[in-house]
């Protein structure tokens, strides 16, 4: 468990040092290039570091061990973080395609300097880079919220390749008289918002069903209750609720026993229970069972 947060704030650390240094790249020579697109994705890659901010936060805080007043643990603060990066990305993406629109309601734009395509390759290439590298970490920990500021490098990369042909076109029509071209700067900036907006609610979508108790459908819960039946002592399963919280599983279920048995043997069915679904399911960190008393007619 301890690996497990570790390896995903060391991550985390990487992206923030990475995002502020793209962040005061795009910044700098986005305005000395006049290119919005490229101001608009430092604002972009701005958002990822307090992302990331976020997520080592809820991080930090899913990794306590329960207490009195959090008896599941506190692993649902990731998915919080997830939805505040999710936010972040929405916001951010709004911002974008009003200052872009701003630009069809004034004069003629200038088109970028060449040097901001320079800077738009680099921050396409280490934010790939970010996103294959998080992803690959978030899937093997099962981290929501690491995988959310995976792709929000990904949003950060598509919004540079958007904000690259936006340059472009503007250079060109610059250079060849092709007015309309110089326009294709701030349309770029509308993609990226688009993208950045999408992918947000895709994400807060994702989250919101994980802290709204939503459980796991019948396909993911069968191999429970398929270990449960082994047990001896078991004769059916009669309810079996798993939700996630955070990284892990919390499994609710009621399992029939013989009925004239005695109340002894029948909590020991139920231990053997909850022990053998933490012992056969890694991603299960807690089980709550309830013994019924078997009934061939209910």
């Amino acid at each position: 468990m301890n690996n497990r947060f570790k390896e995903a704030e060391f991550a985390t650390w990487v992206g923030i040092v990475a995002n502020t240094l793209l962040t005061i790249l795009k910044g700098v020579f986005g305005y000395i290039s006049g290119s919005r697109a490229l101001v608009a994705d430092a604002a972009h890659s701005a958002s990822d570091v307090a992302g990331s901010v976020a997520v080592l936060a809820g991080l930090r805080t899913a990794k306590k061990p329960p207490d009195e007043d959090h008896p599941y643990g506190h692993g649902k603060a990731e998915n919080i973080a997830t939805i505040i990066v999710a936010i972040l990305l929405v916001v951010v993406g709004v911002e974008i395609a009003s200052t872009s629109a701003g630009v069809f309601f004034g004069e003629i734009p200038q088109a970028p300097g060449s040097i901001a395509l320079a800077v738009i390759v680099f921050s396409i290439l280490i934010k790939e880079i970010l996103f294959h590298y998080k992803k690959r970490i978030a899937k093997r920990i099962d981290s929501s919220a690491l995988m959310a500021e995976a792709w929000h490098h990904r949003s950060d990369a598509l919004s540079s390749i958007a904000a690259f042909f936006g340059v472009l076109g503007a250079i060109i029509g610059e250079r060849f008289d092709l007015s309309f071209l110089l326009y294709a700067d701030p349309v770029a900036g509308l993609v990226v918002s688009l993208i950045v907006v999408k992918i947000g609610f895709s994400l807060a979508k994702e989250a919101g069903s994980v802290m709204m108790e939503q459980v796991l459908d019948a396909e993911k819960s069968n191999p429970f209750i398929e270990t449960v039946m082994m047990i001896p002592g078991v004769e059916r399963v009669d309810e079996l609720l798993a939700r996630t919280h955070g990284h892990y599983i919390v499994v609710d279920i009621k399992v029939s026993v013989d009925p004239y048995i005695t109340v002894e043997e029948g909590h020991r069915i139920g231990k053997n229970v909850k022990r053998r679904l933490l012992e056969r399911h890694e991603d299960v960190k807690q089980v709550l069972v309830h013994i019924n008393p078997y009934n061939e007619d209910s």
